[in-house]
């Protein structure tokens, strides 16, 4: 069982909490401009435990300043209220006012350099970070030489990987609840792993006969800035494979996963839709098993996940089942020979594949249910 993912079950309890409320933090947002920092800031002003705490908005490093008249609802005018009023400031990022709004909490939805650099002053600071680029994901240095990151403190840098916890709430609940750095997993990473986990924790999979992910995700996944790839003109009516052999969410995989690299090989195409997130798996077993023995494996494993859902083989997760909602859908088909696999795993790549996650990671840090305001 070498290959097989190890997970303490003391991480794999249910999302029952304490009867001791606990007191809801300041939090912030820096980088709401994007994609994912827009849904962060949605979710945030909607929870239910956040009522008399406003979330605090900051833009990102090098966006123009424009002072009080810059408000979250010219950013994403989907969040105006009743009347369009615009109430929501979003401020310049500097650390004077993180220090006099007294922010507990700080969500980086920021690019991994910028992350990078300001997590250590936030946890110096006192201050818990859940991060959703990939600046702390990682803890092998061969998987994070992708990103190209240079740390002004070397050692401390260092150090403060070594306490990062990957934001996987299935596989690391205990851990996200002690955190005081949480990096959010990656999108399509989100969506493989919890399809393979289970399945590798019961030591079902032949690895040595290697694991194809084959995965498309929709064009916001590439972020909001404008390349030529996310350009209309390219997109549209196309579909195009990318980043072969070398996608920075491959590590991810991993690590986690507890993989060699010659053991998974992982594919990521561009979908021409805005958001979403379908990977097909192509695995081979050990043993010889029947559809009970999977669907067991999977309900055992994500019996007390509350925002992933299973579906009954052989009914497999779609796309538009899942887009804006936080749930990631898995559903699988085995062959008559009862030895190969295929896994569905679909989930919006801006909720539980960032935004959603990050939420659900803020929950467990501050004692509450993990899916509170996400259903």
């Amino acid at each position: 069982m070498a290959n097989s993912v190890t997970i303490n079950p003391l991480e794999r309890p249910d999302s029952r909490t304490s009867d001791v409320p606990a007191r809801a933090p300041r939090t912030a947002i820096a980088g709401v401009s994007g994609y994912a920092g827009g849904e962060l800031a949605r979710l945030l002003l909607r929870h239910p435990k956040l009522n008399e705490v406003t979330p605090t908005f900051f833009g990102r490093a090098g966006e123009t300043e424009i002072g009080a008249s810059t408000y979250l609802e010219d950013l994403h005018p989907q969040l105006a209220t009743q009347g369009n009023h615009h109430t929501n400031e979003v401020l310049p990022f500097s650390w004077d006012r993180i220090a006099d709004s007294s922010i507990e909490v700080l969500f980086l939805a920021t690019p991994h350099e910028q992350s990078r650099e300001w997590a250590p002053e936030a946890i110096k600071q006192g201050i818990k970070v859940i991060d959703l680029s990939g600046a702390w994901r990682l803890r092998e240095d061969v998987n994070r030489a992708v990103y190209r990151l240079k740390d002004a403190n070397a050692a401390h840098a260092r150090e403060l990987q070594s306490e990062a916890v990957y934001g996987c709430p299935e596989l690391r609940r205990d851990q996200i609840r002690e955190a005081r750095l949480v990096a959010n997993p990656g999108c399509y990473a989100t969506s493989i792993i919890l399809a393979l986990a289970p399945l590798l924790q019961a030591d079902l999979v032949d690895v040595h006969h290697g694991i194809i992910c084959d995965a498309k995700s929709g064009v916001s996944g590439a972020g909001k800035a404008a390349t030529a790839k996310t350009h209309f003109m390219h997109a549209a009516d196309n579909l195009s494979a990318y980043a072969v052999f070398g996608h920075r969410h491959t590590g991810e995989l991993l690590e986690q996963l507890h993989l060699q690299a010659d053991q998974i090989q992982f594919t990521p195409h561009l979908l021409p839709i805005p958001r979403g997130i379908l990977s097909t798996i192509y695995l081979r077993l050990k043993q010889t098993a029947n559809a009970e023995e999977i669907g067991t494996a999977l309900q055992d494993f994500y019996r007390h996940s509350p925002l992933v859902r299973l579906h009954v083989s052989p009914q497999l997760p779609e796309i538009q089942h899942v887009v804006r909602t936080n749930f990631c859908d898995l559903g699988f088909a085995l062959a008559t020979d009862g030895k190969r696999l295929v896994m569905v795993s679909c989930l919006d790549n801006l909720l539980k594949g960032a935004a959603g996650q990050a939420v659900q990671n803020m929950n467990l840090m501050c004692g509450w249910k993990e899916e509170e305001g996400l259903l």
